[in-house]
């Protein structure tokens, strides 16, 4: 039978007509950030506006959604696709909805055709509990994702299964291949043999790959060369070396995939996110970022992922809370209620049985191996539930989307096709509570996850594949929030009036046009050739700073829409003043049964110059806004930071 050729969807171009030339209601840096961050290089040099990424990334949506139902032979309405496409573009122009920061880079781009939906999905999770299968497994996939961008959760189940043999060494030379596969390859080949399977490579040969600052096509960014590879391959050896003739432990796991993550920090991808999940009474476990015990491989390596135990419902959080109340550390993943339940307070479902962990933010409960996809909405920038519901219609239908495109790892795909899971998010949850009211946003809560509940019925039937084992959380968000102009997922805002800085190259063409248009910029004082830029920012629809709100009004916040909203989970960092720090005991006995993640942190009065945020009165915001002209085109500004999984801040790692 011959290949399908299906054609390219297409939005109508007398529809596109209306939106060039134009700007949409950018947020007070919605606009900077999207150049910075998500508009791609045209061929004629220049970068996407707005409407172009928003072209890019609908015609990508129903491509993906075309080329399933021709090549399955099942129905296709040009006519019907085409209204609905511009639709799901007009929200998008509007900040209705709004795809991840990863779907704002990759949808729609050839490189999606190349790798799969990996370039697509935000976060991922691998389990260590087969590692007596194959050590080296579970490490070679953390890293193949992690250079693909996705943030990436691991346990330490493996502790005590594997001992670690005296490998067998050959000197046959063992050419390293340019390319992400070749150095996933040349890990594996490293590891394996510690556990007595196939020759340790000494005579390792890195001339293929590229020199550092080479352009990388596809992702973007510079080459850094074959140096952070050959460091992770030195000091892999000397853990596992050391460890010869005694089984593999929590320490050597977390050390190993935070080796990873720091080479591929250091490697192609600018910024990775890793969580660590331990058991609590692994006193190793709990040690391992304690400065005393840690020494130098604190700043070395374990400063790369956010470590958390899978906390037991009516466990003596005693020693973890007292850890916590220092500086954050342990988070709390209790694993079981992710497992028995979809919405918390309600009977256990038992839908996500076989989840064995969760991603770097903790919006998503994961199986072994899976990866997830979101889509963020904005509730507070809508008229009513009627005017919302429409939204939730066009944000589902880019994340179904997405899982009908499989990744390159075939375990990966077996989860991923039987799951089918997503996670329509929220962010301006603060926001909405004051301009809907917070009991009638509560019930568009609940209203939302019902219908998106029905829409998943019939898109799967007419898609023929699974319903989504789950479809809603609230992820951190960060950058994408940031165009909207809304406050990050259900965080509070810093408070009404204060100042955002962000960092750029110092040779950035932006920093000159930043400061035309009236912006305070000055040299970083903790960074070299980078400057920070200073935005005044005024929030709408404000009620509280969150240094105003107290640790159990958040609690009790995330606990809400974890009934309400979230069948996966809410991303939530707590923050808590000095005085609150002896009761976070209680509080984790108190929402053990109401939640199914949560992480804590101090705050603290840091004494850093240029904060990222920083309180200011009105009469300063005033002051400064009233020195700042309109930013014009920007078509001839180049990408700088690419945005690869989750947007939370406290998740990414730099």
């Amino acid at each position: 039978m011959a290949e399908i050729v299906v054609r390219p969807f297409k939005l109508a171009a007398s529809f596109l007509d209306q939106f060039q030339g134009t700007q949409p209601n950018w947020g007070p840096m919605g606009y900077i950030t999207c150049k910075r961050t998500y508009a791609r290089t045209l061929e004629d040099g220049s970068s996407e506006e707005y409407w172009q990424i928003c072209q890019r990334v609908v015609e990508g949506v129903y491509d993906i959604q075309k080329e399933h139902c021709r090549k399955l032979k099942l129905p296709w309405d040009n006519a019907k696709a085409q209204r609905s496409a511009q639709e799901m573009f007009r929200r998008m122009w509007e900040f209705k909805w709004l795809p991840p920061g990863r779907g704002l880079w990759m949808m729609g781009t050839k490189h999606v055709d190349k790798v799969g939906s990996a370039a697509l999905n935000n976060c991922g999770f691998t389990s260590t509990v087969g590692i007596k299968e194959d050590l080296a497994d579970p490490f070679a996939w953390l890293m193949d994702m992690l250079m693909l961008g996705v943030g990436v959760g691991f346990d330490t189940k493996g502790a005590g299964l594997v001992k670690i043999a005296d490998p067998r060494r050959t000197d046959e030379p063992y050419v390293v291949e340019d390319s992400r596969e070749g150095w996933v390859d040349l890990l594996r080949a490293v590891i394996l043999p510690y556990s007595g399977k196939g020759s340790y490579p000494t005579n390792i040969d890195y001339t293929l790959i590229r020199l550092s600052g080479t352009p990388i096509k596809g992702f973007g960014g510079t080459a850094s060369g074959p140096a952070p590879l050959m460091e992770l391959v030195s000091d892999v050896s000397k853990i596992l070396d050391a460890r010869i003739g005694h089984t593999i432990t929590s320490t050597d796991i977390v050390d190993l995939c935070n080796l990873v993550g720091r080479c591929v920090v250091a490697g192609n991808v600018r910024r990775s996110a890793e969580i660590a999940f331990g058991d609590p009474e692994d006193e190793a476990f709990r040690e391992l970022k304690n400065p005393l015990v840690a020494g130098d491989a604190l700043l070395h390596h374990r400063w790369s992922s956010n470590n958390s135990i899978f906390a037991k419902v009516g466990m003596d959080y005693t020693d973890a809370a007292a850890r916590t109340a220092v500086n954050g550390e342990p988070g709390f993943e209790w694993l079981a209620n992710a497992q028995a339940y979809s919405r918390m307070g309600r009977e256990p479902d038992h839908r996500d049985r076989k989840a064995a962990g969760g991603n770097p933010c903790l919006e998503q409960t994961l199986e072994d191996r899976e990866l997830c996809c979101l889509v963020e909405t904005f509730p507070s920038l809508h008229e009513n539930y009627e005017d919302y519901e429409k939204t939730l219609k066009y944000a589902y239908l880019y994340a179904k989307s997405v899982t009908l495109v499989p990744t390159h790892d075939e375990r990966t795909n077996m989860v991923m096709q039987r799951n089918r899971r997503i996670g329509a998010s929220m962010s301006g949850i603060v926001q909405a509570m004051q301009r809907h009211g917070t009991r009638n946003f509560l019930n568009m809560c609940d209203q939302g996850y019902n219908y998106l509940r029905s829409l998943d019925e019939s898109y799967s039937d007419w898609l023929c594949v699974r319903q989504s084992i789950k479809i809603t959380s609230v992820k951190p968000s960060g950058t994408v929030s940031l165009l909207a102009g809304v406050t990050p997922g259900i965080h509070y805002p810093h408070s009404k009036f204060y100042i955002r800085r962000i960092r750029f190259q110092a040779n950035s063409p932006l920093v000159s046009l930043l400061e035309q248009c009236g912006h305070k910029t000055e040299l970083d004082q903790y960074s070299p050739n980078t400057v920070c830029v200073e935005f005044p920012i005024k929030e709408e629809y404000f009620d509280r700073g969150k240094d105003e709100v107290s640790m159990w009004e958040q609690l009790e916040l995330a606990a809400q829409i974890q009934h309400y909203w979230a069948d996966n989970q809410v991303s939530v960092t707590i923050t808590f003043k000095a005085e609150e720090a002896s009761a976070i005991k209680r509080a984790l006995e108190l929402y053990e049964t109401r939640l199914k993640g949560v992480s804590f942190l101090p705050i603290k009065d840091h004494g850093y110059v240029q904060a990222p945020m920083e309180t200011i009165t009105e009469e300063q915001y005033n002051a400064m806004a009233a020195k700042l002209r309109p930013m014009l085109s920007l078509d001839t500004v180049t990408n700088e930071v690419v945005e690869r999984f989750c947007d939370g801040d406290v998740c990414v790692v730099q």
